[in-house]
């Protein structure tokens, strides 16, 4: 059916495809609202009829008890594991909530505000979103030795306390901010510019994460610094190119005074070993020789108590001695002088040589001894001129030999 039909909407119709008719609703509309209020529906002409009171009633109190279970259900709140729910009446706090399903009384006698305590928030000093794109207005920052330091750090907290995040301050995020930069700035001013670029960094970091954490507890903002992490710290890039040059060559310094101190390392405790082993050396020889001449000299006093007893026998026993030694160590040849024109040889060590082998060599006539004795080879008793000289010339025998 067209919709420029004459008949579209109208009942009677053998098509029933189409919309239903607007004015047929609303006289539908209007017969249950007259029936309700006690009217009967029909022409203008018939006369009006007493409303009745108790459907008037129960349909004022269905609607109301309506209204009213939606007004108590709007109280009705989740709280997360990780967050608190903070409860207001009138706009004043109340109570703090915890995690689980909660009721309060539905606005606008109480309200609640949902706190999240572990969600990590940050915030960026000196850049934003990259460490290229730099904001110099927060991070240049003068040292102690006066020289400027372009520092980009951020800052990661949580909040701790519900009541005092939303009552105590206003805008967290700023707040935070302030007080790190305030915190960097007096630590560096503090510090050197090489300590703050280098081997001062996370000593720099822990002491401004202490003193932010001050700051934020005494002004009560409920927010507690998990962590500060310096991204860049470096001179101002006008000077860069200089610094460079002074990193350079202090890093030249601290290798050749490394390259100093393993030298030193190397050859003094070698030298303090060979010290200390001549040391050593020196301190036994010392000994030695100290005890050889106590032995010498007490035995030379042993030699002159014995001397000094039989002086003749003494001197004889020193004297045999002294040729046993000589003798037990040269070799031995005994030559006859007291004889007319010939010379008897007798080879003592080689006849003792064969005599051991079991072979006696043949000796010809120029070689018999007449006699078997032996021709002493001296004066049994030496002489007075010549004891002396023998003697000395035996004991410097004897020394040598020992």
């Amino acid at each position: 059916m067209a919709l420029n039909d004459p008949q579209w909407g109208k009942k009677g119709g053998n098509n029933n495809d189409g919309p239903p008719d607007l004015d047929e609703m609303w006289r539908s509309f209007n017969q249950k609202l007259n029936s309700i209020f006690g009217k009967k529906g029909g022409g203008g002409s018939t006369p009006p009829v007493e409303p009745n009171m108790k459907q008037i009633g129960g349909g004022i109190g269905l609607v109301a008890a309506l209204i009213a279970a939606v007004w108590l259900a709007s109280g009705f709140y989740i709280v997360d594991e990780s967050q608190r729910g903070v409860v207001l009446t009138f706009g004043k706090y109340s109570q703090t909530t915890t995690a689980g399903l909660r009721w309060r009384l539905p606005y606008p006698i109480q309200t609640h505000e949902l706190v999240s305590l572990t969600q990590v928030r940050t915030i960026e000093i000196g850049y934003r979103n990259n460490v290229k794109t730099k904001v110099l207005r927060e991070s240049l920052m003068l040292t102690d030795d006066e020289n400027i330091i372009d520092i980009q750090f951020a800052v990661q907290y949580t909040l701790k306390d519900p009541e005092d995040f939303l009552f105590n301050n206003r805008r967290t995020e700023e707040t935070v901010m302030q007080a790190a930069e305030t915190a960097f700035r007096e630590i560096v001013g503090k510090s050197s510019m090489d300590f703050a670029l280098y081997e001062g960094r996370e000593q720099i970091a822990v002491s401004a994460q202490k003193l932010m954490q001050d700051i934020l507890d005494r002004y009560k903002t409920g927010v507690s610094i998990s962590k500060v992490v310096m991204q860049n710290a470096q001179p101002p890039e006008q000077v860069q190119a200089a610094f460079d040059d002074a990193v350079k060559a202090k890093q030249d310094l601290e290798r050749q005074k490394n390259e100093g101190q393993a030298y030193f390392n190397d050859v003094v405790p070698k030298a303090r070993g060979s010290a200390s082993r001549l040391t050593e050396e020196a301190t036994g020889y010392r000994q030695r020789v100290i005890a050889n001449a106590e032995g010498e000299a007490s035995r030379f006093k042993q030699i002159l108590t014995e001397y000094s007893k039989a002086p003749q026998v003494t001197r004889e026993r020193m004297y045999l001695e002294t040729m046993q030694q000589i003798f037990s160590s040269t070799t031995k040849i005994m030559v006859d002088s007291r004889s007319g024109g010939n010379m008897l040889l007798l080879p003592l060590d080689k006849i003792m040589q064969m005599t051991a082998a079991g072979t006696l060599p043949e000796v010809g006539p120029a070689a018999r001894m007449p006699s078997t004795e032996v021709a002493p080879p001296a004066e049994s008793t030496p002489s007075a001129t010549s004891t002396p000289r023998s003697r000395d010339a035996l004991r410097g025998r004897e020394r040598e030999q020992r």
